[in-house]
């Protein structure tokens, strides 16, 4: 094969569409966000704090809080297929950098053996959200 000449693979690829690109995303990280608090269930002391009422949302307005915080990204899901792309566009980087910032303070905070899960996780969802906001900013123009 001449030097100048790409490699091709023998595998078709095609285009995934921006807004499928994005819903995927939002997918992925909230499955992550999900197994982060499903699996911190078994950390120690956990169960028995959500028994006595000793935990971070034994309030009305924390468990509120926390609901609007992981309801976002699965509205993002439906958001980054509906939405008209100039507006999807900036939802997407706002969001994006926001969970991407939250979970940096998590993963700061994640230093108790128990907590390398949430560490490792945290780690993954700052990857997916970067992706996200990396790819909301390069969206194609016509």
């Amino acid at each position: 094969m001449p030097e100048n000449q790409p490699i091709r693979s023998k595998f078709k690829d095609f285009e995934v569409n921006t807004k499928i690109k994005l819903a995927f995303l939002w997918t992925a990280v909230t499955f992550c966000y999900l197994y982060g608090d499903y699996f911190e269930l078994y950390t120690p002391g956990k169960v028995e704090g959500l028994i006595s009422g000793d935990n971070l949302l034994n309030t009305p307005l924390n468990l509120l809080m926390a609901t609007v915080m992981l309801a976002i990204p699965a509205l993002m899901i439906v958001v980054s297929i509906f939405l008209r792309p100039a507006i999807n566009r900036i939802f997407n980087m706002i969001f994006g950098l926001i969970f991407t910032l939250i979970m940096l303070n998590i993963v700061i905070g994640a230093t108790s053996e128990w907590y390398r899960f949430y560490f490792l996780l945290g780690v993954i969802e700052m990857f997916i959200t970067l992706m996200i906001i990396r790819v909301a900013y390069s969206w194609p123009k016509n």
